[in-house]
């Protein structure tokens, strides 16, 4: 690679037809067509699009074609954050409008994983098999506002599961088969479900991992179940011996063939499904989006944004543990092929989802930065070894796409192509920066803040901050915001995420710049909740884990960003008097994070410190250690005189020279 562009460098413009083709454009052209609004520019339909709201929105509605059994009385009912109310009337089911765009001569779903070859589903074996689990649904006593919980890995089986839930007005929510026992129940059990989908086991990077003892935990453990789905995945016959009360899919769909796919009509804000975003302290925050706010928030992001549409096949790499597998099917929304691979994407090398993108004529590959970094080092040649032909954007999220990041695309994968760097959250389902197809790709830079997104850099006073490095904050409310989080009637835990810094003003967690020219960069998250590969998992949960080691006394652990966009998590720790960290409790250490938290969140290196930094109320300090080791002065990362144990701090300044960790 030759020498690291600078951030902000040019590296790629749209053609004049890129552009003309563009949704996006389509969409301006209709605006003047039919609202007699006319934009010079992207950043003048941004400026309208957050400052008249209601107009924006209807527009949205309109161009893409929503339709509701029942019409919306106005956009806004309430205006204020949190508790905004959209669309007050309107009656639809998100479903219905997935289904709306079937296309017969296009697969629905592509797939494949390290247990199952390429397959196809067109979208008429979608429909029948979303039906007949709906019906089997209903028949178990599922209802509107039930809760239906899936252990699936990113095959077809976890869509038709959401689709089905979805139609009859049950709340879905899904972990991925990678989350321990410990980190799924302390998601799952909040939510109360009646039905649990799992698989019997899983394949990844060429190891088969049996899940049926997890099942069985998972059935003791939340009272609630009243029927157990099990899909034979790893193995045709599985050890169902510990098990109860179950139902094989196969054999459930086929009692219901035939059946006839309905869509309850729910109101615009009826729960959809449960994410789970974590804080530092206590369970998961169990985030609860609306059917209506994510419908026309993903066909607003797909479409705008990452120009996705019919005859399109559209690739993210995910595990349904995370919100852009919820993306991938959105993806559906608008007559796309949904692309789905489960399993290592280094195994058995680098070249596995170039080969994958290569074989299915992927025209979006959507991935993170990590895995971008990792091909850049693996030494791959993407471009030269496979036919990306069909390829004409490629996504990164999950972390700060560095320039060189970029480069490593434009130099290695193609040279015409749109690259998009993109950021949000699990608490939005979305993205409120990113791509516009209209806009130059410039190294380090997302384009621009996402329409209808109020994304602004604050200081500590709330003062607007333009060119300079501020709390990423979002100023007026969007469609796809919390309902609320799950148990939290009073809302105070809501108002404490996401309001508590700057009240009626969403506080996301995240570093940004916005620049003069309306492109931003991302400088990581304010907080400390650890984000691996896009996974975000409180600190707490980690603790739990590691903590339950009986010698270790206590733990802090950090989330790094390096300057090449790769990630360095340590782990500190206390131990028993007398106890030295050899490698039997450091394997023992890492098997309790892999197996109660996920493999994701093992630490890079575990190290031994005499005491955790605290304040005077005994919090510890991860926030400030995140500073230290990303080059901050600790003068200027922590105040001693909020600190119980100053100079526990010294020994994470030391690490911090020695070994270089800086972002």
């Amino acid at each position: 690679m030759t020498e690291t562009a600078a951030e902000g460098t040019l590296l790629w413009e749209p053609s004049r037809e890129f552009k003309d083709n563009a949704y996006i454009t389509r969409y301006m052209r209709w605006l003047k067509e039919n609202r007699d609004l006319s934009f010079g520019d992207y950043n003048e339909l941004w400026q309208w699009s957050v400052e008249d709201l209601e107009g924006f929105w209807a527009s949205i509605w309109e161009f893409c074609d929503i339709r509701a059994s029942k019409p919306y009385e106005r956009v806004l009912g309430r205006r204020e954050m949190p508790g905004a109310e959209w669309f007050p009337g309107a009656e639809l089911n998100y479903a219905e409008h997935i289904f709306k765009n079937a296309r017969p001569d296009e697969p629905a779903l592509i797939s494949q994983s390290e247990l199952r070859p390429l397959s196809e589903m067109g979208w008429q074996e979608l429909r029948e098999k979303t039906a007949a689990l709906a019906a089997a649904l209903k028949e178990i006593g599922v209802g509107r506002g039930d809760r239906v919980v899936a252990y699936l890995p990113n095959i077809p089986e976890a869509i038709i599961g959401l689709l089905a839930a979805a139609s009859i007005g049950a709340v879905w929510s899904s972990c991925s088969p990678d989350f321990g026992a410990g980190s799924v129940i302390d998601r799952f059990k909040q939510i109360e479900p009646k039905v649990l989908l799992a698989v019997d086991g899983y394949r990844y990077g060429g190891k088969d991992y049996d899940r049926t003892q997890i099942v069985a935990k998972l059935q003791q453990e939340i009272q609630t179940l009243e029927k157990t789905v099990i899909l034979p995945y790893l193995s045709r016959e599985p050890d169902i011996s510990s098990l109860s009360n179950i139902v094989f899919w196969d054999e459930l769909l086929e009692e219901h063939e035939g059946a006839e796919l309905a869509f309850e009509q729910v109101p615009f804000d009826h729960p959809l499904w449960v994410l789970y975003s974590s804080g530092t302290t206590g369970l998961p925050k169990a985030i609860v989006q609306g059917q209506g706010g994510i419908l026309i928030e993903h066909l607003k992001k797909l479409k705008m944004h990452m120009n996705s549409g019919p005859g399109d096949r559209f690739f993210w790499f995910t595990t349904t543990g995370w919100m852009m597998w919820n993306v991938v099917v959105g993806g559906l929304l608008g007559g796309a092929t949904a692309l789905l691979y489960d399993g290592n994407p280094g195994y058995p090398d680098m070249n596995t989802l170039w080969k994958f993108a290569a074989e299915t004529r992927m025209s979006v590959f959507g991935t993170s930065a990590s895995y971008i970094t990792a091909c850049a080092k693996s030494g791959v040649e993407p471009g030269r070894d496979f036919d990306l032909s069909n390829l004409k954007a490629i996504g990164s999220t999950g972390s700060p796409l560095p320039p060189e990041g970029f480069e490593w695309v434009y130099e290695h994968v193609k040279k015409d192509l749109w690259l998009f760097s993109t950021s949000g959250g699990t608490d939005l389902c979305t993205a409120f920066v990113g791509g516009c197809p209209l806009l130059p790709v410039r190294a380090g830079e997302l384009q621009c803040r996402s329409l209808g997104a109020n994304v602004q850099a604050f200081d500590e006073e709330g003062n607007h901050l333009i060119d300079e490095v501020g709390e990423l904050v979002i100023t007026e409310p969007m469609p796809s915001m919390p309902l609320y989080l799950w148990g939290d009637e009073s809302g105070e835990r809501y108002r404490e995420s996401y309001f508590s810094m700057y009240p009626g003003i969403w506080r996301h967690g995240d570093w940004i710049k916005i620049k003069e020219n309306g492109s931003c960069v991302i400088y990581g998250r304010s907080d400390s909740t650890i984000n691996r590969g896009g996974i975000r998992m409180g600190t707490a949960e980690i603790y739990s884990a590691v903590e339950g080691v009986s010698d270790v006394l206590d733990s802090l652990v950090v989330d790094v960003q390096r300057s090449d966009g790769s990630a360095y998590m340590p782990l500190f720790v206390v131990l028993d008097r007398g106890r030295e960290l050899d490698e039997t409790l450091a394997s023992e250490i890492k098997r309790r994070i892999r197996e109660y938290c996920s493999p994701r969140h093992v630490p890079n290196d575990i190290i031994a410190v005499p005491e955790i930094p605290k304040t005077l109320n005994g919090k510890k300090l991860e926030v400030p250690v995140k500073k230290i080791l990303s080059g901050t002065a600790p003068e200027k990362a922590a105040s001693k005189d909020s600190l119980s144990n100053p100079r526990s701090l010294e020994v994470f300044v030391e690490f911090a020279e020695r070994f270089g960790a800086r972002a």
